[in-house]
């Protein structure tokens, strides 16, 4: 493992609330913690109302693709954070494993999609004061 703490977020496809947060860590952190996501069962492409939701708060997320889950995606990071995928997450010593009770935004429009983005992104800054807080001088 690096000197940064490592995170993935995995929810079942991969396509909406593992994406939202992995791209609100990535942002919050600026380069603090390595970020991973993956699903269980990765949809074919990232919900549209995802990517708008997080479009409207500047946010670009439309590149990205859903990604398998793999064992070594889970070997390689210090915190799992699961949402709705269950037991599916491989579990290992010494790993930290949050489960993360979100509302699935699949198919669902980007009014509902709103409030999921906003509660990921309050989840994503208290877990950056507790993993990789800034240093000050």
């Amino acid at each position: 493992m690096s000197e940064k703490p490592s995170v993935l977020f995995v929810c079942v496809h991969n396509a909406g609330r593992s994406q939202m947060a992995a791209a609100w860590l990535t942002l919050l952190a600026g380069g603090r913690v390595e970020v991973r996501s993956a699903g269980s069962n990765p949809g074919d492409a990232v919900n549209p109302a995802a990517v708008e939701a997080m479009a409207e708060v500047g946010i670009d997320i439309s590149a990205e693709t859903p990604k398998i889950l793999t064992v070594d995606a889970v070997k390689e990071s210090d915190v799992c954070i699961t949402m709705g995928c269950g037991d599916t997450c491989p579990v290992f010593p010494g790993k930290r494993y949050l489960d993360w009770a979100l509302e699935d935004p699949a198919g669902q429009g980007v009014a509902a999609v709103r409030p999921i983005r906003d509660e990921i992104k309050k989840l994503v800054a208290g877990l950056i004061e507790e993993i990789a807080p800034e240093k000050t001088a």
